[in-house]
């Protein structure tokens, strides 16, 4: 004879890899460490100075 099956543990367990999958997908997508932030900031202001310094004065 077979043993019975607990469904809500099995329902549970299907949503928690559901939750743990797509928790993986955000950290690949969206997770930078700081340094790459801070980078990415100062390529950015760096950018932003180097267009600011070209353009003409119109007096």
């Amino acid at each position: 004879m077979a043993q019975p099956v607990n469904l809500n543990r099995f329902r549970k367990e299907k949503a928690r890899a559901a939750k743990k999958a797509r928790a993986d997908q955000n950290a690949v997508k969206f997770g930078r460490t700081k340094a790459e932030k801070q980078r990415d900031k100062l390529d950015a202001d760096k950018a932003t100075t180097h267009l600011d310094g070209h353009k003409r004065d119109d007096t």
